[in-house]
């Protein structure tokens, strides 16, 4: 085997590798990010109608949606769970903890998607030198097969 099929073979084997290793990191951003919608989702979409009582949860308030707080009346109580304790919360803390925690979610959301479609640029290009390596490589091969005869 000659020292430029060897480097082929090589260059094949550590390119592989890294796509290996960005395909994971996009699997791993992915992950994130469907974690990140269903945490916006639960936020947003809870439609749990709230009675003119106290509310009792031992869900955390980030869990509490935008539609339970719009039917919150001055009657009715917040608590936010700290441990295993529930603690009072003013109803307008609550609501502003909310709207920084879909303002969050939101964020990280777009930071993810930016580095979802990075990783994907990136997988296209090691796509490209991966076909372009095992075309030299079989070109190689070719190259150094021994014509094989032919009978008559």
């Amino acid at each position: 085997m000659s020292t430029s099929l060897a480097a082929l073979q090589d260059r094949l084997q550590s390119a592989s590798a890294d796509f290996q290793k960005i395909q994971n990191d996009m699997a791993t951003a992915v992950d994130a990010r469907q974690r990140l919608e269903a945490q916006q989702s639960e936020n947003e979409l809870v439609k749990k109608a709230c009675p003119p009582c106290t509310i009792r949860t031992t869900r955390p308030l980030t869990a509490l949606s935008v539609q339970e707080f719009a039917t919150l009346t001055d009657r009715n109580t917040v608590y936010k769970l700290v441990g295993p304790v529930l603690v009072q919360q003013d109803q307008a803390e609550a609501k502003a903890n909310v709207d920084k925690r879909l303002e969050f979610i939101q964020s990280e959301i777009k930071r993810i998607e930016g580095q979802i479609k990075d990783y994907e640029e990136k997988a296209d290009k090691k796509k490209l030198e991966l076909v372009e390596i095992q075309g030299a490589l079989q070109q190689q091969l070719k190259t150094q097969a021994p014509p094989t005869a032919v009978a008559a």
